[in-house]
């Protein structure tokens, strides 16, 4: 038996090495160097040039990136969400169109969708709103505790095509969470038409039969129900019971409030990446206001739309048409955050920890192994200076063929073959080329100076270097990861900290649940006052949580707060 184990790693043995004979050898694999497109000039590559305050690639980046999650939207309302709307007295968490970006997309054969019926027993035969979570739509399953309430399940039967808009105008705010929307729908914004909710779905669907576009997600916005789905029940179920009042005041009835909170926990399923997978995005007809050579009014302000001419959202949006492929922009976006999001984490971590009561000295190596690490694949040999050569250097260039390797890894194949991308594949493409370049100056750069400054064991200095040094070495990283983090402002970064315990979950605020008014504001006014007075019933857009909202844990269990 041995003798036969032996005998099968021989020969596995062998057969490996006539397999790795076999490959053509890589050098005759085209180099990057061969790509046109690559930037050789390593005065391009300029560790001290950081990017144009005005840029807005990473924007790009991130959006596209966050593009069906729900977390993301919660924080940025103009511009990708999970949030809340508010029909008919009832309060429900929805994905609804707004933002900064527009995404064809399509939902595939037998997904499911529901309906609460707030009118009886009639399959809807107009526009109407279906949900991708039954917890969603049960909401509207209107009926009293004697007739119960109907309850319709549909099932998608060819795909079906829909545009989707990134971003939180379930919530009609004046702040602009429905200016896309009404570009689409009217080519401009229309703020006296804010809440007019049924003639807005009227003129989408008019504007998508030109492109046999059938849904608009939101939950999804159906234009006519009797095309790509089928009934698989329409079921008279128990009513739900709840006890409906102001959207903004907390629920007293239990099951009120374990509903509520249901929906939120429903809605957490979907917060982060791979965020709601039962609509598939083509990336390749994306259309992004952040995007200068379309919208260039954006630049000064690319967190609103209002400085949109209507001649602009109409060209940009008349440049909708089906694409004929898919490209995999979305898995690039991907394999950027995956490499740098947990690493640039920790060296933040690490270079704002500096109590402990290890040497300063161990402390920097901590940091610069980690440096390293990231950027072993792109560490050209001839770059590296020798043990003799490692002097202090003000801008570092001989660093210049790393910063210019890591920078171009993820894009300089896609960019070799820019001719064959549409033009929002190359959007994208520059969106990631413009945000790995700024990951891998900085990167570069607090690598090159800590090899400089002797804290890299790699190249060790003749004398340890003086803690005075190494503090100004840490003070200097501790600046360039807290600005790059800024700058990058990933959603993944997003979380309760500490984490939440096991009857907890981790909340992300929207409003209204969270967002009550204050007890003691004796001159708030009540509720239908506000409401009355259009957009006052909502925080100020500028102050607080409302502006920038922050994670907490809330209980899973009873009793509930927000």
């Amino acid at each position: 038996m041995l003798s036969m184990r032996k005998t099968s790693v021989v020969w596995l043995f062998i057969a490996f090495k006539q397999v790795l004979t076999a490959q053509t050898p890589l050098s005759s694999y085209a180099h990057l160097g061969s790509y046109p497109d690559v930037e050789r000039d390593l005065g391009q590559w300029d560790l001290g040039e950081a990017p144009v305050v005005n840029a807005t690639g990473h924007l790009v980046f991130e959006t596209a990136n966050s593009l069906l999650q729900n977390w993301a939207n919660t924080r940025h309302r103009i511009g990708v969400s999970e949030f809340v709307e508010h029909r008919a007295s009832v309060t429900t968490h929805r994905l609804r169109p707004a933002g900064h970006t527009i995404v064809p997309g399509t939902v595939p054969v037998g997904t499911l969708l529901y309906h609460g019926a707030l009118t009886g027993p009639h399959l809807p035969t107009a526009l109407d709103w279906v949900a991708v979570e039954p917890d969603h739509s049960i909401v509207f399953c209107s009926g009293s505790v004697k007739t119960g309430c109907w309850h319709l399940t549909l099932a998608v039967t060819r795909p079906m095509k829909v545009l989707y808009f990134d971003g939180s105008s379930a919530v009609a705010l004046p702040e602009g969470t429905m200016d896309t929307q009404d570009l689409v729908a009217w080519s401009e914004m229309k703020p006296e038409w804010l809440t007019n909710e049924e003639q807005r779905i009227k003129d989408l669907c008019k504007w998508g039969q030109k492109y046999g576009v059938n849904g608009f997600v939101s939950e999804i916005m159906v234009c006519d129900f009797t095309s790509h789905m089928e009934v698989v029940s329409f079921l008279n179920l128990e009513s739900p019971r709840f006890v409906v009042g102001p959207p903004t005041d907390l629920p007293e009835d239990p099951n009120t409030v374990l509903h509520e909170f249901e929906i939120m926990h429903s809605a957490s399923w979907r917060e982060l990446y791979p965020g709601e997978t039962r609509i598939v995005l083509d990336f390749s007809g994306l259309v992004s206001f952040y995007d200068t050579a379309l919208v260039p009014s954006l630049v000064a302000a690319p967190r609103r739309l209002g400085a949109v001419g209507s001649s602009s959202g109409r060209n940009i949006i008349g440049g909708y048409r089906a694409r004929p492929r898919q490209a995999s922009s979305s898995t690039v976006l991907r394999v950027v955050v995956d490499r740098y999001a947990s690493r640039l984490e920790m060296i933040q971590y690490l270079s704002n920890n500096t109590l402990d009561d290890r040497p300063i000295f161990d402390h920097a190596q901590q940091v610069q192994r980690r440096l390293r690490t990231m950027l072993v694949p792109y560490t050209v040999l001839a770059a590296l200076p020798s043990n003799t050569t490692v002097t202090a250097n003000m801008t570092n260039s001989w660093a210049a063929p790393v910063f210019r390797e890591c920078a171009t890894s993820h894009t300089a194949s896609i960019a070799a073959h820019g001719t064959a991308l549409m033009p929002s594949e190359r959007l994208l493409l520059q969106a990631v080329q413009e945000t790995t370049r700024e990951i891998c100056r900085v990167a570069t750069k607090m690598w090159a100076s800590g090899l400089i400054a002797g804290v890299d064991s790699f190249y060790p200095p003749d004398q340890r270097p003086e803690a005075d040094h190494i503090r100004t070495l840490m003070g200097e990283w501790r600046e360039d990861i807290t600005k790059l983090i800024s700058w990058l402002d990933w959603n993944v970064w997003v979380k309760c900290r500490p984490a939440c315990g096991i009857e907890e979950m981790c909340y992300l605020p929207t409003w209204p649940i969270g967002f009550f008014p204050t007890p003691d504001e004796d001159d708030a006014p009540p509720f239908q006052a506000q409401w009355d007075s259009a957009s006052s019933v909502w925080p100020d857009p500028n102050k607080g949580e409302w502006k920038r909202p922050q994670p907490k844990c809330i209980r899973q269990l009873e009793p509930y707060y927000f």
